[in-house]
């Protein structure tokens, strides 16, 4: 199959100096308000990158929970390929594409877990199916079939009806905490937008302008 004939030219915005926030945590917010009223489908998802410490990568979609002044915070199984990737090497990468505003965030940084607490704190709003599925699946294991699940969520949910479904020892959060956050704007001709805003020794973030 070739797929060379297929182009497409971006053409929905650009992207200036003068638009940006100083602090690019600001600018991801302005920028997924933006997503989220343009009803881009799924605005949270995000390609997480990591790497085990043969170096040998690793690439899943996962859902974006909180971005603050610490960074970009999702959920998982810490026994998962992710979560034994990122015991054995920290270091890992973002990307959002929000297609429909020809927009792209990729982020690099340090991951780290998030307190115990502020897992169980999002762990307690979950509807009950999530989190009865939390306590099922043993993620990135070989699993017999389908049916072996249903069984045990059955198993599970007969168990806790009627009562909290406690956080598993194995599931919670981790936060990125980045030092480089890349801005990209879909333009005509392939010249696309790109600003990188690269955090300095004394925490104040560097932008600059890439080649597209």
């Amino acid at each position: 199959m070739t797929l060379t004939e297929f182009r497409k030219e971006y053409t929905l915005a650009g992207l200036r100096r003068c638009d940006l926030a100083e602090n690019p945590i600001l600018q991801f917010e302005e920028w997924m308000q933006q997503a989220v009223k343009a009803e881009v489908h799924e605005p949270t998802a995000m390609s997480l990158a990591t790497a085990n410490q043969l170096n040998q990568p690793s690439l899943r979609t996962v859902l974006l929970k909180v971005v603050d002044e610490r960074g970009f915070v999702f959920c998982t199984n810490y026994e998962s390929r992710k979560g034994q990737d990122l015991s054995e090497n920290s270091n890992a990468a973002l990307l959002f594409f929000w297609k429909e505003l020809e927009r792209q965030v990729s982020i690099r940084g340090i991951t780290r877990k998030v307190p115990a607490e502020e897992s169980d704190a999002y762990f307690k709003v979950r509807p009950v199916g999530s989190q009865l599925g939390a306590w099922v699946s043993q993620q990135s294991s070989v699993v017999e079939n389908r049916q072996a699940l249903e069984k045990k969520f059955e198993e599970l949910e007969k168990k806790y009806s009627g009562q909290p479904v406690p956080l598993p020892a194995n599931w919670g959060g981790y936060v990125v905490v980045p030092h480089v956050i890349e801005f990209w704007q879909g333009r005509v001709n392939r010249l696309h937008d790109r600003f990188r805003y690269t955090k300095q020794a004394d925490g104040v973030w560097k932008i600059e302008r890439l080649s597209p």
